[in-house]
């Protein structure tokens, strides 16, 4: 059994920044992917940023400059800066977590709302 448990997301200002924070527990052998993605109502889940095992990160395009994703291997913790936040970024945060020969996993998400 694996649980998958986010953090961080609240109001901020445009312009502003937060940090999202995901840690994995369970039975866990290894990860080999961590991720964010995105869902606001009547729209498709769409991936934010993901992180290999080894470091390597992909990102949306409408994220790039501003989102940074990383990693703590040793505590199964995936983590997302955010800064320059636009209205736009508004959203259900997810996060998934992709346990070698065992499955994927979701988050239960954080709401991060961006307003004057």
């Amino acid at each position: 059994q694996v649980e998958v448990v986010e953090s961080g997301g609240g109001l901020v200002q445009p312009g502003g920044s937060l940090r999202l924070s995901c840690a994995a527990s369970g039975s866990i052998r290894s990860i080999y992917l961590m991720g964010w993605y995105r869902q606001v109502p009547g729209k498709l889940r769409e991936l934010v940023a993901v992180i290999s095992g080894g470091g390597a990160t992909t990102y949306a395009d409408s994220v790039k400059g501003r989102f940074t994703i990383s990693r703590d291997n040793a505590k199964n913790t995936v983590y997302l800066q955010m800064n320059s936040l636009k209205a736009e970024d508004t959203a259900v945060y997810y996060c998934n977590v992709g346990v070698s020969r065992q499955g994927v996993y979701w988050g239960q998400g954080t709401q991060v709302t961006v307003s004057s």
